[in-house]
């Protein structure tokens, strides 16, 4: 897409339908639901030789203690995507229905095991059907692949790493959460509030209201502005479960900035520590 910095980590629907018969082009069908009913919400319609793929299962994985969901082991991640046929030499289009966030963190999974090579569908499965784009039933089985994790330290950190970058004027943290979370108003964590120094930029804000959309990249480069978020700092963002979080990672590496790391962690990890302190 135009005026975008990174535009080959989008595809749109056009794009997709028109190399979805590349030999090696993989397509992964991310929806999800609490109630486990995402798998028979693929077998009743997804995009022709997508492979559904529970992100919760594959990229991510609970903390030792506490509700955090943490970027999974490299074997695990690896182990996933094997099945799925992504791997070295392969090229891979995501997608969810939910804002691109689920889809965003596989993306983000992806790339901090040092896989370039991944596209989220821009508009998700809402984007393909308005298209008229061809929708499959059956379940593919995709070519084994070999996938070698490459961890990229620099897209992820650990509370340590955050509890350093306090203060320091290098670095920005980006809270991906609604207003009211971010103001401690509600919530779900021991603590209500946020990481001290945080600027609110809620992920939902970057879609056209009432779409799975991005705004339009002036929009989004205005809406960054005014959140005083320049490209001279090291970028990173979180939110309650490192889902929302990997949404703003993604649009922010789109629009250009190439410092961006993600607090997997997040408040959930954050929220719950005493001896951390707490913004409000």
């Amino acid at each position: 897409m135009s005026g975008f910095a990174r535009p080959e980590i989008l595809a749109t629907p056009e794009w997709l339908a028109e190399n979805i018969d590349r030999s090696d082009l993989r397509v992964l069908d991310v929806r999800w639901r609490t109630d486990g009913s995402a798998r028979t919400l693929y077998q009743s319609g997804h995009v022709p030789r997508a492979v559904h793929l529970d992100w919760r299962e594959s990229v991510a994985q609970a903390a030792e203690s506490g509700t955090a969901l943490l970027l999974a082991a490299p074997e695990r991640l690896a182990a996933a995507m094997s099945r799925a046929g992504v791997g070295d030499g392969t090229s891979v289009v995501i997608y969810d229905d939910t804002l691109g966030y689920y889809a965003s963190r596989v993306w983000w999974s992806l790339r901090a095991y040092g896989y370039e090579a991944a596209r989220v569908l821009e508009g998700g499965w809402p984007a393909w059907v308005a298209g008229g784009h061809p929708i499959a039933n059956g379940t593919p089985e995709p070519p084994p692949a070999s996938f070698t994790p490459r961890a990229n330290v620099r897209l992820r950190l650990t509370i340590s790493d955050v509890r350093g970058l306090l203060g320091t004027p290098d670095a920005q943290l980006l809270d991906a959460r609604g207003p009211a979370e971010f103001h401690g108003l509600e919530g779900e964590a021991t603590r209500l509030g946020h990481i001290p120094g945080a600027i609110n930029l809620p992920a939902a804000s970057l879609h056209r209201p009432g779409t799975q959309l991005l705004r339009d990249p002036d929009e989004l480069r205005g809406l960054l502005l005014r959140a005083n978020v320049t490209k001279n700092r090291r970028l990173v963002c979180y939110d309650a479960a490192g889902v929302a979080a990997t949404r703003l990672a993604f649009v922010l590496t789109l629009l250009g900035h190439d410092d961006v790391a993600v607090y997997d962690g997040g408040w959930s990890e954050w929220g719950g520590r005493f001896d951390l302190l707490l913004g409000r």
